[in-house]
């Protein structure tokens, strides 16, 4: 258990020691407050180039005057 002046002063050391996967206890008057621990790994991975291609055939044509109409805000 730490007390909430120590880790601020090693907060640094404290996050990679919780990275690392120790669990920290935080204290407030000797009193358990709060936990600091590593987080669980990210299931999803992002992966460049997933937006599919644009096809601009048509892409800069002017929009239609119905769709023009639905962005008319007054």
């Amino acid at each position: 258990m730490i007390n909430v002046h120590e880790a601020k002063t090693h907060f640094s050391r404290l996050l990679e020691e919780a990275h690392a996967g120790k669990e920290i206890i935080l204290a407030k008057a000797g009193v358990p407050y709060a936990r600091l621990m590593p987080l669980a790994p990210s299931e999803t991975v992002r992966k460049p180039g997933r937006i599919p291609e644009i096809d601009d055939a048509g892409f800069f044509d002017p929009l239609p005057d119905v769709e023009l109409a639905a962005w008319d805000v007054e």
